[in-house]
């Protein structure tokens, strides 16, 4: 501003500071709340993990499927936990940043509030002072025209005093300009170190959404390998090797029982040769199982055959 006493430019490069450590703590406020939301998450997936029953009976491959099911899930859930600590310390980092920046700030906005209060101070007192001496100059001129005799008295009596208030003038004028000068100094010490400052603030914040970024990238990341755990459990897991299993557990032997003969008491004199049935015939089992068949709708059994990962 042209206005010596005006501080409008350095007012809102002020703002401007000030809004940006204002978009630091919203930042960091956000970085805090995510990592409320994954700490709970992750703690849910643990406590599904491990209190809520999952095909607790099955046997064998897909038992051993289920298992790591389960147990990737509380993977998960860990993950999510190390991510909400992580999203804490990063948003402790922004917290550090932003108190360092307006620490340092501070000590710049001191010198020159003070440098601002000293030059308002000056240009104050020299145009009081100017006006002192323009007053004084305008009753001379005015006596001069009136009372010419009574303007020599007063000339003699005020030549004094009207000297020591030009040359008071004077001397304020040249202090006035000895402190603007060096207000404009400091003023543009002070525009550089906000510049850099709020150079730091963009380069940081920028770097820190980034990485918040890569985080839950990783973590996406992290996840599908452990989802893939899980696809190779499955391949593992076979139909008929889990129905044999189960037979070998609880089988009771590999013969019918016999059936039951029939002996003629009632005609026992004539030593009637008992009728017998049939021999047992061994029970055998049934052959291979075919593979299941299954259609892109059909929820029963899906098969890993058809399985792609995008």
């Amino acid at each position: 501003s042209t206005d010596l006493t005006s501080t409008v430019g350095y007012d809102n490069i002020i703002q401007h500071l000030n809004d940006g450590r204002k978009n630091c703590k919203e930042f960091e406020d956000f970085l805090k709340e995510r990592a409320i939301i994954e700490e709970k998450y992750g703690k849910e997936l643990i406590n599904l993990s491990k209190k809520k029953p999952c095909g607790q009976t099955e046997l064998h491959t897909l038992k051993r499927s289920l298992d790591v099911f389960k147990q990737q899930v509380d993977n998960v859930g860990q993950s999510h936990i190390q991510l909400a600590q992580t999203l804490r310390e990063e948003a402790k980092k922004m917290e550090d940043f932003r108190e360092k920046q307006k620490l340092h700030r501070k000590k710049i906005e001191l010198v020159m509030e003070a440098i601002h209060k000293n030059r308002n101070l000056q240009y104050k007192k020299t145009m009081e002072v100017k006006q002192t001496c323009c007053s004084a100059c305008s009753r001379t001129v005015a006596h001069r025209h009136t009372h010419c005799i009574c303007l020599f008295l007063k000339l003699a009596q005020t030549k004094s005093a009207l000297e020591d208030s030009d040359r008071s003038y004077q001397q304020n004028i040249a202090a006035l300009e000895k402190i603007r000068e060096e207000w404009q100094k400091e003023h543009i010490k002070a525009c550089e170190f906000f510049e850099t400052q709020e150079c730091e603030r963009i380069s940081y914040f920028r770097n820190a959404l980034w990485l918040h970024t890569n985080q839950l990238s990783l973590d996406c990341v992290q996840n599908d390998e452990k989802y893939e755990d899980i696809r190779k459990s499955l391949e593992m897991c076979s139909i008929e090797k889990d129905i044999d299993f189960f037979v070998n557990l609880r089988k009771t032997g590999s013969l019918a029982p016999a059936p039951v003969v029939y002996e003629n008491y009632y005609n026992a004199q004539r030593n009637a040769t008992p009728v017998r049935s049939p021999a047992p015939v061994p029970i055998s089992r049934r052959g291979p199982l075919p593979p299941p068949a299954s259609g892109p709708d059909d929820p029963d059994y899906v098969t890993v055959d058809g399985y792609s990962l995008i």
